[in-house]
């Protein structure tokens, strides 16, 4: 796989993935701090992809679904794009007091752009909180001009983050348990409530989607020599982490 996409690969390193996994720990106390690393890798992350499939991001129109309260727009400004973000929580579009020209409210699943608009729609850490989130990598796919770039990341469930902020082992015992376990112990609900926030997605599923559409995928977090994880089933689920998966729009997609 690392041959396929030699810059992807390239970035994939060990430092990257450690400075990565240290900043998780700031998700809840300091997002500045948090959603300010993950944007720039994510940028990075887009720009690497988009050039192993012969594009690029400047002068791009890139949408990103479920883009939040806006970190991610400046990274992506920084290399050129034509940014645009579409989230369906009014209060999570305005969070981090950021102001966004490119801004729309709307439903990944029911995406309110013509067919064909973008040169590359991506997601980050969108589809474990989608209740019908094939629904929404469909809709991105419908969005993308032919030839532009879809790109999805997402938590897979029985990794050690699947429970997000309910813990490290809690949600193995059930969504249910690690909701329930959060609220006795803050006296209040996590922000990613399961079953209406977040939802139990495996990868798998993630797998079955990208063979239907020729997408490549590998784990997002991981040093580009660990790739093979994602061949193995059942290990798979446990140490792939967060699941990426990238295709390029056919015409008939």
């Amino acid at each position: 796989m690392p041959s396929k996409l030699p810059q992807t690969a390239a970035l994939a390193t060990l430092a990257r993935s450690w400075r990565l996994l240290r900043s998780f720990r700031f998700e809840q106390t300091r997002p500045d701090i948090f959603y300010g690393g993950l944007a720039a890798d994510t940028a990075a992350l887009v720009g690497a992809l988009a050039a192993d499939h012969g594009l690029g991001l400047h002068g791009a129109r890139v949408l990103d679904v479920g883009g939040g309260p806006g970190y991610f727009a400046a990274a992506f400004a920084a290399r050129g794009a034509d940014y645009f973000g579409v989230e369906p929580d009014a209060s999570e579009m305005t969070a981090a007091g950021i102001t966004l020209a490119g801004a729309v409210r709307g439903d990944g699943t029911a995406l309110p752009f013509a067919t064909g608009t973008f040169d590359i729609t991506y997601s980050s850490n969108v589809v474990e909180h989608v209740a019908r989130p094939w629904d929404m990598a469909q809709e991105m796919l419908r969005v993308t001009r032919p030839g532009g770039l879809v790109i999805i990341s997402y938590t897979v469930w029985l990794g050690p983050f699947g429970g997000h902020e309910t813990g490290l082992w809690q949600h193995y015992l059930g969504g249910e348990f690690a909701r329930d376990r959060y609220a006795r112990k803050h006296g209040r609900a996590p922000k990613n409530v399961f079953g209406q926030s977040l939802f139990a997605v495996s990868a798998r599923e993630g797998l079955e989607w990208a063979a239907r559409h020729r997408a490549r995928t590998f784990p997002r977090y991981h040093p580009s020599w660990a790739w093979w994880v994602t061949r193995v089933p059942l290990l798979r689920e446990f140490f792939t982490s967060n699941l990426v998966i990238v295709t390029k729009k056919h015409r008939q997609g």
